[in-house]
């Protein structure tokens, strides 16, 4: 573990803003569609999800399930800082409260604000530089986030791991407000997606519960796709494409 000197160190602020952006942007681009399969790993069972992926900037966000059958149809909806659930077993849309971005997404490790991005880390972060060197053979930046006072966010702290030379994240570090570490989110399968090179695999592990898992596989990805606002529709978000 080698850390490079702290008068030696040379991304400064605007730099660290740039990097971190271009981390929080790098699966949605401008407008953005996705086909992924999560796979959810707890203590007492696992189970397999297909699900379809839309989004336009950071305001914009559809997530359907496609199988298996019994969870088909269901859906969740992001229009800026509104977000509603739809069950089509009781056939109902239910809005999500903002206390329940923290909430668990279909049973699995990621909470809402993962999956439709309600949180940013630009905006609702300070961002700091807290190591810059050779970690594991491998030049990386660590960036340490710390929630601005109005923030939307439940982490009392997160750590970024980014590789240097491609600007590619590692891992995410997420902190309750106690300081403890509550989970880890890792990156993974790097390869060039809709004409941009992206971690193809995310797999967000607890900290208290290490046998446990739930990963995202990107099996297609599209960016700069056209959409516009009045695709995310309450309408949409019941009758699907």
């Amino acid at each position: 573990l080698t850390a490079a000197p702290l008068a030696s160190q040379t991304t400064d602020a605007a730099t660290a803003r740039e990097i971190v952006r271009h981390v929080d942007d790098l699966l949605r681009g401008e407008s953005s569609r996705g086909s992924v399969r999560m796979e959810v790993v707890t203590q007492r069972w696992t189970r397999t999800m297909e699900m379809e992926m839309w989004s336009l900037g950071q305001e914009y966000s559809l997530v359907r399930v496609l199988s298996p059958a019994r969870e088909a149809g269901t859906a969740t909806l992001k229009v800026d800082r509104d977000i509603w659930n739809y069950l089509p077993r009781v056939d109902r849309t239910i809005k999500v409260p903002g206390s329940g971005m923290g909430g668990s997404w279909m049973g699995s490790h990621f909470t809402y604000d993962d999956l439709v991005r309600e949180s940013s880390m630009v905006d609702d972060y300070d961002i700091q530089v807290s190591f810059e060197g050779e970690r594991d053979g491998e030049a990386i930046w660590e960036f340490t986030l710390i929630p601005l006072p109005e923030a939307p966010v439940v982490w009392g702290r997160v750590e970024l791991e980014v590789r240097q030379d491609d600007r590619m994240p590692l891992r995410t570090r997420y902190f309750d407000d106690r300081g403890e570490l509550a989970r880890t989110m890792v990156f993974s399968r790097f390869r060039t997606m809709g004409g941009r090179l992206v971690p193809s695999e995310l797999s967000m592990h607890p900290a208290d519960r290490p046998d446990e898992r739930t990963t995202l596989v990107y099996d297609g990805l599209e960016f700069d796709i056209g959409l516009e606002e009045g695709f995310f529709s309450l309408q949409r978000l019941r009758d699907g494409p």
